[in-house]
């Protein structure tokens, strides 16, 4: 499983950070907390891509 930083997801998803963060709080997008640190794996970009399919059928 691979942990990613907030950086690197916006730079996969190919959105600005802000959005998501924004994700991250509306809780469209899971992630996990690390101390202070914000990771999202790629299993919960998975789902969130998942998500998305679904929504557009």
């Amino acid at each position: 499983m691979q942990a990613y930083t907030v950086e690197q997801v916006a730079e996969i998803l190919n959105i600005g950070r802000d959005k998501v963060y924004y994700l991250i709080r509306t809780d469209q997008l899971r992630s996990i907390k690390i101390g202070k640190l914000r990771r999202i794996t790629d299993r919960h970009i998975a789902e969130f891509v998942s998500s998305l399919e679904e929504a557009a059928r």
